[in-house]
């Protein structure tokens, strides 16, 4: 009887990184598939719209290979990954005419297909997101999602959804501790303020 063979342990960001810089494209290919729904997370909660997503997805993928040399290791790999996507979502989402009809209800549906696994649960007291647990609420979400800033709709995607920490986030959007707290409070204000109204008009 042969002896079963033991599948080897997947490589750490670290060692991906390291091969991808000496070229090898398979190595890189392994962080795409390791992070592509994540990142597509991301961008679309940022940037509200679909197709634009998917671009901008592939342009933070695009640039983080471009920039590897400049990852120092000094942070995790993924905080580094998603400075790129908050970036490039923040800017694409200021080209993208205001005008343009946005459908809320494809929020939820979204990122069910950017992450498969449960929604991470966050250490706050308020947890909008997990609203999207069913359609009309998902809908409410998505309606004050679309009511805040670029800034603040990253903040809540990268708590609530990729569950990063106060400090994470910091390094992700490039700004000083206090600064996420605060767009934080506010934006979990709004969502609330707006889902109330959503509610108290369905009461009608």
């Amino acid at each position: 009887m042969k002896a079963r063979r033991e599948k080897p342990d997947p490589l750490s960001d670290l060692e991906l990184v390291e091969r991808s810089r000496d070229g090898d494209s398979r190595a890189f290919g392994e962080v795409v598939r390791r992070y592509q729904g994540r990142v597509f997370g991301i961008c679309f909660g940022i940037v509200r719209d679909r197709e634009e997503a998917r671009d901008t997805t592939q342009e933070v993928f695009i640039r983080a290979f471009r920039h590897l040399h400049k990852f120092k290791g000094d942070s995790s790999f993924y905080t580094w990954l998603y400075r790129i996507a908050v970036n490039l979502s923040i800017s694409t989402a200021g080209k993208i005419q205001r005008k343009k009809t946005v459908l809320y209800g494809e929020f939820p549906e979204a990122l069910a297909e950017a992450e498969e696994s449960d929604f991470p649960t966050a250490s706050a007291p308020m947890h909008p997101l997990k609203a999207l647990e069913t359609k009309e609420l998902g809908q409410q979400v998505g309606t004050a999602m679309e009511k805040l800033s670029e800034k603040h709709r990253a903040v809540i995607v990268l708590r609530e959804v990729e569950g990063l920490s106060y400090e994470e986030i910091a390094e992700a959007v490039d700004c000083s501790l206090g600064t996420v707290m605060s767009r934080l409070f506010h934006a979990r204000k709004k969502i609330q303020k707006s889902m109330k109204r959503s509610r108290e008009g369905t009461m009608e």
